[in-house]
């Protein structure tokens, strides 16, 4: 099981606790653990990633531990710490303004 932190307009958005659990086969990627979240929880289709393209959305970045993912190719693998559930894969809601 695969654990991702989800930020808190999009937990509210799933009726979920700040931490959720979702089984991804291997390889584990960004894309696969998405993929496997909307499925779950399919209200979040096209709130993390666009509908039509697929890409991340702008405001919006992905961590492992202190390790910045936002610009990894999706199905580039996750590291060893996140397949094993051992360490959460975090989505942030970035702050803008001025």
């Amino acid at each position: 099981m695969i654990r991702v932190i989800i930020p808190h307009h999009l937990r509210n958005l799933a009726g979920v606790s700040a931490e959720v659990s979702v089984a991804v086969a291997e390889p584990v990627t960004q894309q696969a653990v998405l993929d496997a979240l909307e499925a779950r929880y399919p209200v979040l289709r096209g709130t993390i990633r666009d509908y039509s393209t697929g890409q991340r959305r702008a405001y919006l970045r992905f961590f492992a531990g202190v390790e910045d993912l936002s610009h990894e190719a999706p199905d580039a693998p996750l590291p060893a710490t996140v397949a094993s559930g051992k360490e959460p894969l975090r989505i942030i809601g970035a702050i803008a303004g001025g």
